[in-house]
């Protein structure tokens, strides 16, 4: 018989794909994780991952459990859920895409928590998948991430289409080209690049400038998408980023060619809920569709 922390191991292992990440994520040693890990191996008889020195893959068995897994672990919430709802306070366990700027954030959060009194908002802040896994198997309500074209979960769920953000170039203000109206990809061919290593476009913005044969010095490499705009600010370098991003200091420009976009909008768990949890995320959904359209953002 296997124990509910030996699943939790194994979906950590699945949605970041190491031992070591999923590790962290669970807040205990590798050495704990993988012994973990062997004994739900051995409580069902087959082996679920294959592993390499570099990467993790599952194996078939390991496909096929990842499902049950996330269907028990989510029973073992509803259950939890249930005894608690008496004394527990209004939660909203709401996933974020990591490269939304935090303002947007709050600019949603704060007034929704005025119009909930009492609520509780529980965040979750990860990639695209990360936040996907988790709506697939409840463990967060809704979402506010990218809704790709054609966008289908691998549970049907609802979404909301909420605004467009482009991607621009961000440069010091106090540089000779945030003069300028726009950029030609050639303008950049001698500056130094800051490189935001979450980008969803990252692969696209690289062929972008080899295609242009322009190939910009990388002075630093970041996770922290706030944290690049300091240094833009700082006249490290330039990066591309959404829009949305804004600081004193930084200009936002538009690049010739560099014609990219993404939809930002909410996509809701298809798990079941109890009826006053289905209530809040309508609450939610209605006063996010009223308030984030307003947000308009053009490069200056």
């Amino acid at each position: 018989m296997f124990e509910l922390y030996q699943l939790r191991y194994f979906l950590a292992v699945v949605e970041t794909g190491s031992f070591t990440k999923a590790a962290d994520r669970v807040f205990v040693t590798q050495p704990t994780l993988s012994a973990g890990i062997h004994k739900l191996e051995q409580a069902l008889g087959v082996r679920l991952f294959d592993r390499s020195s570099k990467r993790v893959f599952l194996t078939e068995s390991g496909s096929r459990f990842v499902d049950r897994a996330k269907a028990i672990l989510h029973q073992v919430s509803l259950a939890e859920a249930e005894m608690r709802a008496a004394e527990s306070p209004k939660i909203l366990r709401l996933g974020v895409l990591m490269t939304i700027p935090g303002a947007v954030v709050h600019h949603l959060l704060h007034p929704f928590r005025r119009e909930e009194p009492g609520l509780v908002i529980e965040l979750f802040e990860g990639t695209e998948q990360e936040i996907q896994n988790r709506l697939d198997s409840g463990r967060i309500d809704i979402a506010l991430t990218i809704l790709r074209p054609g966008y289908k979960s691998g549970l049907k769920s609802r979404t909301l289409s909420l605004y467009r953000d482009r991607y621009s170039v961000a440069i010091a203000s106090h540089h000779p080209l945030a003069a300028k109206r726009s950029l030609h990809p050639r303008d950049l061919a001698d500056e130094p690049t800051i490189v935001r290593s979450r980008c969803e476009i990252l692969s696209e913005t690289s062929r972008f400038f080899t295609d242009h044969n322009v190939r910009p010095r990388l002075v630093y490499r970041t996770t922290q998408d706030e944290r690049a705009l300091m240094m833009v600010a700082a006249g490290i370098g330039f990066t591309t980023m959404p829009n949305q991003y804004r600081m004193e200091g930084v200009a936002r420009l538009p690049l010739e060619g560099y014609d990219f976009d993404r939809i930002l909008g909410l996509v809701w768990t298809s798990t079941p809920l109890s009826a006053e949890r289905e209530n809040l995320l309508t609450r939610f959904g209605d006063f996010a569709g009223t308030l984030l359209p307003a947000l308009t953002y053009e490069t200056t």
